[in-house]
């Protein structure tokens, strides 16, 4: 049976952060380890942790994706699971995420997608079909595999190790969940799981300045990528690489 962690980036977030963990404890496949990487907060993130129980770690580089990473590199578990704050996972989220990457051969990931709360219903909506459809149907188009979720995905450990060094780990101003998905290594599998589903805040969508501070960040990932590898050749690559896998899989089965 494998080991899962589940890493929780956090940033002044503590009323979120302790209904994410009050979820976490009621799943029917417990985690084996749940980290939280506090990113500088001044409110009670860290105490909302330290009084749950988890594993508390603290990263002074600024950004998600500095705080996912070093959560990432500190797991223990054999499935790396991941979440933002925000994010309430329903009560087989976990067992879910087992059985699915238990049928994907490594190095491969699993992702879904969210129903929003806590916004009216036009802003759940467009997050919901718009928002989060247009991202999953356009990354995939791009990339030619579908597009980790930053707050509902889960891979095998092995895929962080390999992916760790492509991304752009350290940067502030790149979204971790894309970046991640362009830079994963040929060969590997993402599982997009319409069944794995998470609750998450609508509230990027209760402001037309949050959202484009959300769009910025995606534009900068999408063209600090392209510069270094056009679009075009990843997907060859990616493609390649489980062409190689598949035939190297039905050559040793024989």
């Amino acid at each position: 049976m494998p080991t899962i962690s589940v890493v929780i980036p956090a940033l002044d977030d503590a009323d979120f952060l302790r209904t994410c963990l009050a979820a976490l404890r009621n799943q029917s496949r417990p985690a084996d380890e749940i980290i939280v990487v506090d990113n500088g907060s001044t409110d009670d993130t860290a105490a909302v942790a330290r009084t749950a129980g988890v594993r508390l770690l603290y990263e002074a580089l600024p950004g998600i994706f500095p705080a996912t990473a070093t959560g990432f590199d500190a797991a223990t578990g054999d499935i790396i699971a991941r979440l933002d704050t925000d994010s309430v996972p329903p009560r087989d989220w976990l067992e879910r995420i087992e059985a699915s990457l238990a049928a994907l051969r490594s190095p491969a990931a699993v992702t879904g997608s969210a129903e929003f709360y806590g916004g009216n219903r036009v802003a759940c909506w467009f997050g919901q079909h718009v928002y989060l459809g247009g991202y999953f149907l356009g990354m995939t188009v791009l990339l030619g595999h579908p597009p980790l979720f930053g707050s509902n995905f889960a891979m095998h450990r092995e895929l962080w190790a390999l992916t760790r060094d492509r991304a752009h780990r350290e940067l502030k101003l790149v979204h971790d969940d894309l970046d991640f998905s362009m830079n994963l290594p040929a060969g590997s599998t993402v599982h997009f799981d319409r069944r794995l589903l998470v609750a998450v805040s609508a509230r990027p969508f209760g402001n037309v300045a949050a959202l484009a501070k959300r769009v910025k960040l995606a534009y900068y990932t999408l063209a600090i990528n392209a510069k270094e590898r056009s679009y075009r050749a990843r997907r060859a690559e990616f493609r390649l690489g489980l062409q190689a896998r598949d035939s190297a899989s039905k050559y040793t089965s024989r």
